[in-house]
C-alpha cells in the first residue's frame, strides 16, 4: 500500500502526560476524577490485535482483555444445500407480492447453516489487588487517556505517597504494558491474577529463581491462563488461546501462591501481558498459542520500560500525529469528559468536537492495524462471550462506516485489514455464489465473522440481502481514488471484478418494469409492508445504487489496468439496465421501485439505506438538484432521531447537503449521555463503535469534500464553529489539505499534491493560488471554482483573492 510521508511530532518524555504537567489540560485527553465503576466508564487501549479496557481502580484494578482472533466456533461450511433448488420459487413469490410465503421459504432453504453466526469473545481479565491502599484515603485522583501518546495514566496521593500507573498497548512489541511506580521506595505491593469465562485456573509458568537480580529476565515470574472459544449451534469451538502476565520488578520480592503472583515492597513494577492463539487464518487453526504468547513477552521483557514506552509512542504518533484539528476552548473544556458530554447541548464546547473527532482516529489506530482482523461492531473491545449482534462484521452499513474516516483522516494503513478481509471473502463467497445461486464470482450478505461466513444469516427479514459484499468491495476503488496506487488496485482488482461477475449472473429482469434487479433482496432491515416477509423485494434503490458504483468501478479499473475489455463492456451494458432513482409522490427519494414509502410500517426507521447515493456515493450531488431535493425531503420525513450509528450517518448526509448547522445538530444529539457513554463510546444502545467512526468522518465532510470531481473547502462549516484550523486531511486525487478559517470564512488553505493531478477547487469566495510565492491561478471557469495544474510533491497556498 502506498502512503505518503508526513511530519511526525516529537516523542514526549515518560513524564509528559503526568498530572500536574503542562499537558494536563491538553485538548487530546479524556480524563476523570474517579475510577470507572462499569465497563462503559473504563478506557480503551489497543494495538490492533490486543485490547484492554482499563478501569483505573485504586485498591483493585482490572484490565479486561481481548485478542482479535478469539471467536466461538471454527472453520465450517455455512451454505445451505437446499438454497439453489429453492431460489427460483423464492423469486416467483417475491415478484408475485407473496412476501410472507417467500420469507418462510427463505428461512427454511436459503439461510446459512447454522442460522446464527459465531460471535467474538472476551479473553478475560487481568486483576491487580493492592493491599493497604484504601480508596477512601486517596486524594488528588486523576485517570486520563492521552490520545496523542496512547498511554492511560492514573495518579493519586495516598498517605503522602504519590502513586502513578501507566498502561499502553504496543503494536511494535505486541504486548500490553502496565507500569506501577511511587515516589517513595518500597511502596509498590500487589497481587496479580488472571481469569476468564472461557478459561480454566491460572497457573504459574516461571517462578523466580533464588538470587535473581531485580529487573532481569531471570528475576521475573509469569502467570498463564489457557482457554478455548465456545461451541455455537453445533459448530465446535476450535480457537485455543493462552494469556500470559509477567512481573518484572525493581526491588522487593515476588512469590507465587494460590494461582496469583504476589509482589511485596517493590520500588517499581512492570507487568507485561501477551495473548496468543492457534489462529493462522480463517481456514487454519494450527498455530501454537503458547509459543505465540511467549515470544513477544520474552522480547519485551528484555527491554526497559522506558524503551518500550518510547517505541510505542513513536509508532502511535507516526499515524495519529498526521492530523491536527484545533477548535476554540471554552470554560466547559476544563471539565471531566463525561461532564462535558452531559452539558454539550447547553454549554458551548467546540473543543469537545475536536476531542471526539480525534478519539475516532485513536480508536481506528488502536483496533485496525496491518495484519490484524478488521474493526468489528465494537472495534476490538468486548467483555462478553455472547455480545449484542455477535460483535461481528455487519456489512449492511456498520463495517463500511467503521472505515469512512480511514482515508480522509490520513490513516490509510488502517484500511489494510479490510482489504485482507475482502481477499478472503472473495474465496469464501465464491463457494456461496456457486452453491446458493449457481453463479460465478463471489457474494456476501449482511453479516460475516472470523470464519468468513458469506451465506444469509439471522433470518429472511434481515439477512436476505446479497449486496453487502459489493458495497464492501468498493473499498478497493475508494483506496485508488485517494492514493492513485495502481499496484494495490492491480492486487485487489479480482475482488471488484468477481463481485461484478456475481451480479452479471444473478440479476434478473423485473417482469413489471423490465429493469435488471436483485431478487430476492431487502432494503436493509426496513419493511415496505407489515408481516414476516415485509422486507423482501426486488431491486431496492440501494442495491441499484451500489451496483451502479460497482460496475463503474470495474469499468474504470479494467481500463486503467488494460485488462478485461469484455467484462468492461458487460458491466456498462448491465448498468444501463438498472432501475433509475425515482422521486415519489411526497417528493421523497423512493426506497423501493414502487412508491411504498408513505405506507411503510416504520416512518422513522434508523436505516436510510436509499440515501447511499448521497453518502458515501456521489450519485446524488449538486449536479442532480432534483435528487438532492428528494434526499432532503427523505431526511426531513425520517426525522433526526436515531440510534448512535444512525445519527453518525445522518451527520454525513446533512454535510453532503451543505447544511452544516443541521449536521452539527445531529452531532449534538449524538453527544448526549443517551447516545454517548462516559468513555465516549457510541451507544446504539448498547455500544457500537461505528457511530464514533461515522461522526469522525462527518467532521471531515464539514471541512473538505472530494466525492465529485472537485475539492470543496469548508462546504458545510457549522456556524457553531466560526474559527479553527485543521492540518493533514486527505482528499481524493492525492491531495493533502490544511485549512484555517475565521468568522466562518476561509483564511488560508494549503494543498499538497501527492500525484500531480489537476486541482479543481470550490470555495465560498474567489481564490488566489500561489506556489513558492509565485502566482499560479486566480481565474475561475465558473462561479466559486478554480482549476489549476499541480506538480507531484508541490504545495500550493490558497487565499481569498479579495
Amino acid at each position: 500500500m502506498t502512503t505518503a510521508p508526513s511530519t511526525t511530532p516529537a516523542v514526549s518524555s515518560p513524564d509528559a502526560t503526568a498530572p500536574g504537567s503542562n499537558a494536563r489540560a491538553t485538548a487530546l485527553s479524556l480524563w476523570y476524577p474517579r475510577p470507572a465503576q462499569r465497563w462503559l466508564e473504563a478506557l480503551p487501549v489497543g494495538n490492533g490485535r490486543l485490547g484492554a479496557m482499563v478501569y483505573g481502580g485504586i485498591g483493585a484494578e482490572e484490565l479486561q482483555l481481548n485478542e482479535d482472533t478469539v471467536w466461538a466456533g471454527g472453520p465450517h461450511d455455512h451454505d445451505n444445500p437446499r438454497a439453489l433448488s429453492s431460489l427460483g420459487e423464492v423469486r416467483r413469490l417475491v415478484f408475485a407480492g407473496e412476501w410472507d410465503r417467500a420469507a418462510r421459504l427463505v428461512d427454511a432453504d436459503l439461510m446459512g447453516v447454522p442460522v446464527r453466526q459465531s460471535p467474538y469473545q472476551t479473553v478475560g481479565s487481568l486483576r491487580l489487588l493492592f493491599p493497604g491502599l484504601d480508596d477512601d484515603a486517596v486524594t488528588d485522583y486523576r485517570r486520563e487517556l492521552d490520545l496523542a501518546s496512547a498511554v492511560h495514566t492514573v495518579s493519586f496521593l495516598h498517605g503522602g505517597t504519590r502513586h502513578r500507573r501507566e498502561v499502553l498497548a504496543s503494536a511494535v512489541d505486541q504486548v500490553i504494558a502496565v507500569r506501577l511506580t511511587a515516589d517513595a521506595p518500597g511502596a509498590v505491593s500487589l497481587a496479580v491474577s488472571l481469569d476468564g469465562p472461557l478459561a480454566g485456573e491460572a497457573f504459574t509458568l516461571a517462578p523466580p529463581g533464588p538470587g535473581s537480580s531485580p529487573g532481569s529476565l531471570a528475576g521475573t515470574a509469569t502467570l498463564a491462563l489457557d482457554g478455548r472459544g465456545e461451541d455455537v449451534d453445533g459448530v465446535a469451538g476450535r480457537v485455543r488461546f493462552r494469556a500470559l502476565a509477567r512481573v518484572v520488578r525493581e526491588g522487593g520480592e515476588v512469590s507465587a501462591r494460590d494461582g496469583r503472583l504476589h509482589v511485596t515492597a517493590a520500588d517499581a513494577v512492570t507487568l507485561l501481558v501477551s495473548v496468543g492463539t492457534n489462529h493462522v487464518s480463517w481456514q487454519d487453526l494450527s498455530a501454537d498459542p503458547a509459543r505465540r504468547a511467549a515470544d513477544p513477552l520474552d522480547a519485551a521483557a528484555a527491554l526497559p520500560y522506558t524503551e518500550l514506552r518510547r517505541r510505542h509512542v513513536a509508532d502511535h504518533q507516526r499515524l495519529f500525529g498526521r492530523v491536527e484539528l484545533e477548535l476554540p476552548a471554552t470554560a466547559a473544556s476544563t471539565r471531566p469528559t463525561d461532564e462535558r458530554v452531559a452539558s454539550f447541548a447547553e454549554d458551548p464546547d467546540p473543543q469537545l468536537v475536536a476531542l471526539y473527532f480525534q478519539y475516532g482516529r485513536y480508536l481506528l489506530v488502536s483496533c485496525s492495524r496491518p495484519g490484524t482482523q478488521p474493526a468489528n461492531l465494537q472495534g476490538l473491545w468486548n467483555d462478553m462471550t455472547d455480545p449484542p449482534w455477535g460483535c461481528k462484521f455487519t456489512i449492511n452499513i456498520n463495517t463500511e462506516m467503521n472505515y469512512w474516516p480511514a482515508a480522509p483522516t490520513n490513516l490509510l494503513e488502517c484500511w489494510e485489514p479490510l482489504l485482507a478481509l475482502l481477499r478472503e471473502l472473495r474465496v469464501a463467497g465464491a463457494r456461496t455464489a456457486r452453491a446458493s445461486y449457481g453463479a460465478r464470482g463471489w457474494v456476501a450478505h449482511h453479516n460475516t465473522n472470523a470464519w468468513r461466513a458469506t451465506a444469509p444469516t439471522d433470518g429472511a427479514f434481515w439477512g436476505m440481502w446479497p449486496t453487502g459484499g459489493a458495497w464492501l468491495a468498493l473499498t478497493v476503488w475508494e483506496h485508488h481514488r485517494f492514493t492513485g496506487d495502481l499496484d494495490t488496485l492491480r492486487a485487489h482488482y479480482p475482488v471488484l471484478a468477481d463481485a461484478a461477475r456475481f451480479f452479471l449472473d444473478t440479476l434478473v429482469p423485473d417482469p413489471t418494469s423490465g429493469f435488471l434487479v436483485t431478487c430476492p433482496s431487502v432494503s436493509p432491515e426496513n419493511a415496505h409492508h407489515p408481516g414476516e416477509g415485509g422486507s423482501l423485494c426486488a431491486g431496492p434503490t440501494m442495491d441499484s445504487q451500489i451496483l451502479r458504483d460497482l460496475f463503474a468501478a470495474v469499468a474504470a479499473a479494467s481500463e486503467l489496468l488494460e485488462r478485461d475489455a469484455a467484462l468492461r463492456a458487460e458491466v456498462r451494458a448491465a448498468a444501463d439496465r438498472l432501475p433509475p432513482m425515482r422521486v415519489g409522490a411526497l417528493g421523497q427519494l423512493q426506497e423501493w421501485q414502487e412508491d411504498w414509502d408513505a405506507d411503510a410500517p416504520e416512518q422513522d426507521h434508523r436505516h436510510v439505506s436509499h440515501l447511499y447515493g448521497l453518502h458515501p456515493s456521489n450519485q446524488i450531488s449538486r449536479h442532480t438538484p432534483e435528487l438532492m431535493a428528494a434526499a432532503r425531503t427523505t431526511l426531513e420525513r425520517r426525522g433526526d432521531a436515531g440510534t448512535g450509528w444512525s445519527l453518525g450517518w445522518k451527520i454525513n448526509f446533512w454535510a453532503r447537503l451543505a447544511d452544516g448547522d443541521r449536521s452539527f445538530k445531529l452531532l449534538t444529539d449524538q453527544l448526549t449521555p443517551e447516545r454517548t457513554a462516559p468513555n465516549l463510546f457510541d451507544l446504539h444502545p448498547p455500544f457500537q463503535i461505528d457511530g464514533n467512526f461515522g461522526a469522525t468522518a462527518g467532521v471531515t465532510e464539514w471541512l473538505v469534500q472530494s466525492h465529485t470531481d472537485e475539492l470543496a473547502l469548508l462546504p458545510a462549516l457549522p456556524s457553531a464553529l466560526p474559527e479553527g484550523r485543521v492540518r493533514g486531511l486527505l482528499a481524493r486525487d492525492g491531495f493533502e489539505v490544511d485549512l484555517r478559517w475565521a468568522d466562518g470564512a476561509l483564511v488560508e488553505a494549503r494543498l499538497h499534491s501527492r500525484l500531480g493531478r489537476a486541482a479543481r477547487v470550490r470555495a465560498a469566495s474567489a481564490l488566489r493560488v500561489t506556489r513558492e510565492g509565485a502566482e499560479v491561478a486566480t481565474a475561475r471557469p465558473e462561479p466559486l471554482v478554480i482549476t489549476f495544474p499541480t506538480r507531484a510533491g508541490a504545495t500550493y497556498l490558497l487565499r481569498p483573492a479579495d
